[in-house]
């Protein structure tokens, strides 16, 4: 019999609870979701099967599939990103099999994952294709079962367009990440106050009047530099679309390679999905007390293995953060072993922007369940209208509302005949 879970300590699952009782008053939409996914059960008996951050804003997400029928085995995305108390209390109290606890190494994280996989899911739901990829790669007996997927993050749509291209994708997943309630808000304002949340716990520094070097300006990195310079930092952007650089610059920012942004930056925050985004020849330019910070899902866009060759020594001078002193004495602190800063050294997304994130991954799941024999293996996109209900029950819980066109206007939109 397969262990059905392996979690810290059960014995903190009261305290998680609290923490999920807590996030959930933010979560409006998914709750109103989840009450129709009781009553309907548009879940009912399929398999799920997750690798995910386990958080307080997760649980509700994995309380939603319970709800709508589903049996739920979740694995973390991370090493440093499970909260103990909550994956207790999915335990505990909420009857998932959670296989996650915080710190684990690379050996645990990936059992982990296996065992998630254990239950033969027929849905996944993944946030940074590491589960897809062991599928594919190691767990090939499993595919025939599996209907269909949701992914995440940007990182893992760009992994999955690569599978799709090569042929190797071998059912429908659908983009969640790709979605304007997802990319507009937890990409822009979750990240741009949870990453910066995560360094202040991290370093106690104070970001006003220090330049902050963001590689990379996606909606990632519009987020991280607008808050930036709400906190009184001067903010260089490095980009290698021009287009993105050319929205930087124009909104203000300082535009620069990173070779000569790396001599005067005070902070470098990494948001790209790319490898070696900092490396050995931007270390050896920066100053001293230089802080590096990664907000992209992988520990690859800091180049910590050059860092560790340039490094003489090597000291945690607070939770999170490791100094690297180099031969000439300069000294480089390294944020959470150069995995996501805002999971590790904070608690991620706020609840309310997780609200809508999370809503579209139960909808793309009920509409999975419905559709997936319509559907090609590939990356889909959610369909709008899904997106657009999403909006709307945000705007409802804020006690806001849009505008409805009239007859007039409809026909005004629907027609090519009318001039000027």
């Amino acid at each position: 019999m397969p262990p059905t879970h392996d979690i810290a300590d059960p014995g903190l699952s009261e305290a998680g609870v609290r923490r999920i009782g807590w996030a959930d008053r933010s979560m409006p939409v998914l709750r109103s979701i989840r009450e129709r996914f009781t009553a309907e059960r548009p879940l009912e008996g399929l398999r799920i099967a997750a690798c995910m951050h386990v958080t307080t804003e997760t649980a509700n997400l994995l309380r939603t599939l319970q709800a709508g029928g589903a049996s739920v085995a979740v694995a973390s995305s991370n090493p440093l990103s499970t909260q103990d108390d909550t994956a207790a209390a999915l335990v505990v109290e909420y009857g998932v099999s959670v296989f996650a606890r915080a710190g684990v190494d690379m050996e645990t994280y990936y059992r982990h994952i296996h065992a998630a996989l254990d239950v033969s899911p027929q849905l996944v739901v993944d946030d940074g294709c590491d589960l897809v990829n062991i599928l594919h790669t190691e767990r090939l007996d499993l595919l025939p079962s599996v209907l269909g997927g949701c992914e995440e993050t940007t990182t893992g749509v760009i992994r999955l367009h690569q599978m799709a291209r090569e042929g190797a994708l071998e059912f429908p997943v659908v983009a969640v990440n790709d979605t304007a309630t997802k990319r507009l808000f937890d990409n822009r304002y979750g990240t741009g106050q949870s990453t910066l949340d995560g360094i202040m716990r991290a370093t106690n520094t104070l970001l006003a009047g220090k330049t902050v070097v963001i590689a990379g300006f996606g909606s990632c990195g519009h987020g991280l530099a607008e808050r930036a310079r709400g906190l009184g930092a001067r903010v260089v952007v490095t980009e290698i679309d021009p287009v993105k650089a050319l929205d930087a610059l124009l909104q203000g920012h300082r535009v620069e390679p990173m070779e000569s942004a790396a001599r005067h930056g005070d902070v470098f925050i990494t948001a790209t999905g790319n490898r070696d985004v900092i490396r050995a020849s931007h270390f050896e330019a920066m100053k001293d007390g230089a802080i590096l910070a990664n907000s992209g899902h992988f520990d690859v866009e800091v180049d910590v293995r050059a860092l560790q060759e340039l490094a003489v020594d090597v000291q945690r001078v607070r939770p999170q953060a490791d100094e690297y002193v180099l031969a000439d004495g300069r000294r480089l602190v390294l944020l959470c072993e150069g995995r996501l800063v805002n999971l590790a050294a904070a608690e991620g997304h706020p609840a309310a922007v997780m609200d809508m994130s999370f809503a579209g991954q139960a909808l793309t799941c009920e509409w999975l369940a419905r559709t997936h024999a319509c559907l090609e293996p590939g990356v889909h996109q959610v369909p709008e209208e899904l997106d657009s209900e999403i909006a709307r029950l945000k705007l409802a819980s804020m006690s806001a509302a849009v505008d409805v066109l009239t007859p007039e206007q409809e026909e005004y939109l629907s027609s090519w005949r009318s001039g000027s």
